[in-house]
């Protein structure tokens, strides 16, 4: 005979396993969705190509497509302030201290953040096409702050720890709260960085393309890559989600078949 545990435990993980495959499969439907939603978003280089198009659209303008080239600043690119020879168009600093508070319920010390601040600097800049050494034809991006997306590449990164003395120690103590470390963090948008954009797309009357926020509602996003290499990660995670999918829904029905197997058995003896 079987452990009596063992059948309703069967049971249990089989049935767990079911609802995860049903949670996974959902997810990938989800992501199947939103893949195609993005594939239905035209597609386009900052070339002559798009010129041409945008020039013959009506309004002269494309309410939401996705356009992907090289950045370029207009005029003169910010310089880092902690790496020599590296230049971008959109810095953020960030300096944040790191501290901690005496917890008396946990009888320890439990780390905390305060005194976030952020300074940002922006410099006009556009796309120009992939290979490209002249910015004949470029499209400029209006209000790249606005914009959603993790497009900034950091480029510096220091922890400074903080220095006591046996007065500060005794402070520290007495008030529940001591300093730990300072840490300064320096973000880019290089100049020369691959940047792919979605936005609504216009045609000034000096033929200068411009990407900025749509009218309609929809997200202004700017993301590091080009469009290609989205769409690729968009894929490698539906394929996850697939492959979890399967994974426990093949774990559950063996489960299951072994459960109604070792059922038939003990029956017949």
């Amino acid at each position: 005979m079987s452990d009596p545990l063992l059948n309703p435990l069967t049971v249990i993980c089989a049935g767990s396993c079911f609802a995860f495959s049903g949670l996974f499969y959902k997810l990938y439907a989800e992501k199947r969705q939103e893949i195609q939603k993005l594939k239905e978003i035209p597609n386009f280089q900052a070339d002559h190509h798009l010129l041409r198009i945008l020039n013959a659209s009506s309004n002269k303008r494309l309410n939401y497509v996705a356009v992907e080239g090289l950045v370029q600043a207009i005029g003169e690119p910010i310089s880092s302030r902690n790496v020599p020879q590296c230049y971008g168009v959109v810095q953020k600093i960030t300096v944040q201290e790191h501290w901690k508070h005496w917890n008396s319920v946990l009888k320890s010390w439990v780390p905390k953040k305060l005194n976030k601040k952020q300074s940002t600097n922006t410099v006009p800049f556009c796309l120009i096409q992939p290979g490209s050494y002249t910015s004949e034809v470029s499209v400029r991006v209006d209000s790249p702050l606005e914009a959603s997306g993790d497009y900034l590449e950091q480029v510096h990164k220091r922890l400074r720890t903080a220095k006591e003395g046996l007065v500060d120690v005794v402070l520290h103590e007495l008030s529940g709260e001591k300093p730990v470390a300072q840490e300064e963090r320096e973000e880019l948008l290089r100049v020369g960085a691959c940047l792919t954009g979605f936005g609504e797309l216009v045609l000034e009357q000096d033929k200068i393309m411009r990407l900025q926020t749509p009218r309609d509602g929809r997200s202004f996003v700017l993301i590091p890559g080009d469009h290609r290499s989205f769409m690729q990660r968009h894929e490698n995670s539906a394929s996850m989600w697939k492959g979890l999918t399967a994974l426990f829904g093949i774990t559950g029905s063996t489960l299951l078949a072994g459960f109604i197997h070792s059922s038939l058995k003990d029956k017949k003896n």
